[in-house]
């Protein structure tokens, strides 16, 4: 995927996660607003394999085990190399984790 297609996913995605309150909703979206560009540079800074990985189970939803398949890896592979991006990518951020995502051991 290149830089530009990026860019456009995540200026195409909508900030709000659907959470009850409004003004809830609201706190997300201009910290999501906050967040693109810094994480669009930071992703544009990953080998190209990273981030297509970050994006299937981040952005496309994929489980771990999907994801091996996909890409032609082990389960256990997945795992490490995601925990290795994001450190790298929650560092680089400051240590803001824009997907709130928690890492579940059920998710492959």
């Amino acid at each position: 995927m290149c830089s530009s297609d990026l860019r456009r996913l995540l200026q195409s995605a909508p900030a709000d996660r659907g959470t009850e309150d409004p003004c809830d909703r609201s706190a997300d979206r201009v910290t999501a607003q906050q967040l693109r560009p810094r994480l669009t540079a930071v992703l544009d800074a990953l080998p190209g394999r990273d981030r297509e990985l970050l994006l299937l189970v981040a952005w496309a939803g994929l489980s771990y085990a999907e994801a091996a398949q996909a890409l032609g890896l082990t389960t256990g592979a997945v795992r490490s190399r995601l925990h290795r991006i994001r450190t790298r990518a929650r560092a680089a951020l400051g240590g803001a984790d824009p997907t709130a995502l928690i890492e579940e051991d059920d998710r492959g």
